[in-house]
């Protein structure tokens, strides 16, 4: 079945959805009755008639019909079972949590901490989140350097800058360096420079070595991740559709982009700017003469969990750090991650936490607490946790989800939103399922011990998620 039977099969399986729930009152996402207790969750899928492109996370519509049906965990646990079985190496253990009431209806050995994959970009998320906020931006200045005839590009950590035009609607590009270098040229007197107006890079923003020894070579020389600075164009990337080969010095990359657009604001005012971009630093008392701001951490994260970007990841864990008041460095990531899944009150036994994005083999995190992480997002009492709802894929439709939910996975497309997670021996999905039924399922499958193609064991997990999508659960 090509791609595009397969969104027109899923946006059709959406569209009946919707239909059966009109009666009811209901949008696409089948709203379910809540306790009248605590604060309302906010989940849903996307409207049918809405593209791919435009897919968000709207509220659920408040009803009057009665709460979905109890749960018979015995059906459920056998029709689980069975669809998480598949031919290959390794196994999974997984937890389904009824979101409604916050009561387990499937358990196996959730609890066990497991290589996560890319579902640690979960835990990154929920920490950034809640400790700087979802509205916060980070922002990118130019300041006078301290010698005369200089210039300071300082990093402030945003590292989806465009070396174009600030595109204020976009995420990636949304702070751009020719913007930058016109606001800053215009505050440049022509009398102070005799020579050559140099472009000097600040990147201290962080601390510590750029590569994580938690990564294993082989991947860092796979293009999997970059050397992670203070600022930097595309994500890191050389190519400005934040795709291909991550540049071998992100933020020297970034720093010779503006030099450039300096150069072009500036020309025919007689001011000639110096070929070549030197480090410097910037001091404390140093004027602002331009700055840019980067799209909001909500909308950083986002653009992280849809696409599972690693440098991204990396680069919020050290944002992150720097906001608890620890060094920017990828010890003072991790500690900022747990700590602040502490303060959200996650299960902690056995967290092991090596790196943000789930890169290194040495995370370990278990089912239980993926879950844990993705009901903390949907429940609703944290707006700041909320905002990631728009981040997590949707089956069959965006994201690292697009070309997933096929054949006998179907029955999830367009009702399952989840992060995907692949490492050589590693395979993981955790995000929520809307039944049939009016359920709201919080779920984390976790695959480890893999050997040969990771194909058999997603599928796996595809098909389990899709259980819960079409579950009448009696």
């Amino acid at each position: 079945m090509g791609r595009g039977w397969r969104v027109l099969t899923s946006l059709l399986l959406a569209a009946v959805f919707a239909v059966l729930a009109l009666p009811l009152g209901l949008n696409l996402a089948q709203a379910i009755q809540w306790p009248d207790t605590g604060p309302q969750p906010v989940i849903s899928t996307p409207p049918a008639q809405q593209g791919p492109r435009t897919l968000s996370a709207a509220p659920l519509l408040a009803t009057d019909r009665p709460a979905a049906p109890a749960v018979d965990a015995k059906a459920l646990g056998k029709a689980l079972d069975g669809a998480l079985k598949y031919d290959g190496e390794g196994d999974v253990t997984a937890i389904v949590i009824e979101a409604s009431t916050g009561k387990v209806v499937y358990d196996r050995r959730g609890s066990e901490p497991r290589i996560p994959a890319s579902n640690m970009k979960l835990l990154t998320a929920a920490a950034a989140l809640s400790t700087m906020g979802a509205d916060t931006r980070l922002r990118t200045d130019v300041v006078r350097g301290s010698s005369p005839g200089a210039v300071v590009l300082r990093g402030g950590g945003d590292v989806l800058l465009g070396a174009g035009e600030s595109r204020p609607g976009e995420v990636r590009g949304r702070a751009g360096l020719k913007t930058l270098a016109e606001a800053a040229a215009k505050e440049i007197d022509t009398g102070e420079y005799s020579g050559d107006l140099t472009v000097q890079l600040d990147d201290s923003l962080f601390a510590g070595p750029a590569i994580s020894p938690a990564w294993a070579r082989e991947d860092v020389q796979a293009g999997e991740i970059g050397p992670v600075h203070a600022l930097a164009v595309n994500g890191g990337r050389e190519r400005a559709d934040g795709t291909g080969a991550y540049a071998a010095d992100p933020a020297l990359s970034a720093a010779s982009a503006f030099r450039d657009a300096l150069a072009d604001a500036v020309a025919g005012r007689g001011i000639e700017v110096a070929p070549n971009v030197v480090r410097g630093r910037a001091t404390k008392e140093a004027p602002v003469l331009a700055s840019v701001e980067s799209a909001t951490v909500a909308a950083q994260v986002n653009y992280m969990l849809l696409r599972s970007d690693n440098y991204v990841a990396e680069v919020m864990a050290r944002n992150l750090a720097l906001a608890s008041g620890k060094p920017g460095s990828f010890g003072g990531g991790t500690e900022a991650i747990k700590e602040a899944l502490g303060q959200l009150e996650i299960p902690m036994d056995g967290l092991l936490i090596t790196d943000a994005s789930g890169l290194s083999l040495g995370d370990r995190v278990s089912a239980a607490q993926i879950a844990a992480v993705v009901r903390e997002i949907t429940n609703g009492e944290n707006p700041n946790l909320r905002a990631a709802l728009d981040g997590l894929p949707v089956a069959g439709l965006n994201g690292t989800l697009s070309d997933r939910f096929t054949d006998k996975a179907e029955a999830g497309a367009g009702l399952v939103r989840a992060k995907t997670g692949t490492l050589n021996a590693v395979t993981s999905l955790g995000g929520y399922a809307v039944s049939a039924e009016g359920h709201i399922f919080v779920f984390a499958f976790v695959a480890n011990g893999l050997q040969g193609p990771a194909e058999p064991a997603r599928e796996a997990l595809d098909r389990a998620a899709a259980v819960l999508a079409g579950c009448g659960c009696r």
